[in-house]
């Protein structure tokens, strides 16, 4: 049984050995390779059969590279993959070349041989702005600093009366009255005893 099937395996990958070369006769022996450019740095191209212009189905063999402008930098070998955003008979590579003018060159070995170059330009991508930031507030102006002053009791409005001089002894009313009582205590004196020197007199 396991012989049987191992035998049925090897007779099946003989009939697509066999089946490539025929698939390959009837399309011709060579393949078309028109390079396309690039799309976001990715290298482009359409792959078809050389005599009738199909698109190749069957996995493409083929080698990617690329040289600077100036001839200073190299890239690749990289691969061609299916281009899942293009048409049937498109094929990208999967990485990307930096900004800049580039010689791109690929060479395909299977099904059939091919070779397409181009010269492609990658240009700078600027990044994609920020959404959502708020714009900056213009700047407050900055209040002019106050002078600071300290706050004591308020002033009495009414002035303070001029002190007062002592008053000065032997001066002002009190001594009015004393040197007129004095005066008066001699007056009186005075007539009494006239008073009683009359009286004396008399008798």
């Amino acid at each position: 049984m396991r012989i049987r099937i191992a035998f049925q395996a090897a007779l099946a990958a003989l009939g697509l050995i066999l089946l490539s070369p025929a698939a390959a006769q009837a399309h011709g022996d060579t393949v078309k390779v028109a390079m396309t450019g690039q799309r976001e740095g990715h290298v482009t191209a359409d792959v078809t059969w050389e005599n009738d212009g199909d698109a190749v189905e069957e996995a493409v063999a083929a080698t990617v590279n690329a040289v600077s402008g100036d001839g200073t930098r190299t890239m690749g070998p990289w691969r061609l993959v299916r281009d899942p955003a293009a048409a049937p008979a498109g094929w990208t590579t999967a990485e990307i070349l930096p900004p800049g003018t580039w010689k791109v060159t690929v060479d395909v070995g299977f099904p059939a041989l091919g070779h397409g170059e181009l010269e492609v330009g990658v240009p700078v991508v600027d990044p994609a702005p920020v959404t959502g930031t708020p714009e900056p507030r213009p700047a407050e102006p900055t209040p002019a600093p106050t002078r600071t002053q300290t706050v004591g009791p308020a002033p009495d409005p009414t002035p303070d009366p001029a002190p007062s001089a002592p008053a000065e002894p032997g001066s002002g009313p009190a001594l009015w009255w004393t040197t007129a009582g004095v005066a008066a205590t001699a007056l009186a004196g005075a007539v009494v005893g006239i008073l009683v020197r009359r009286r004396r007199a008399r008798r």
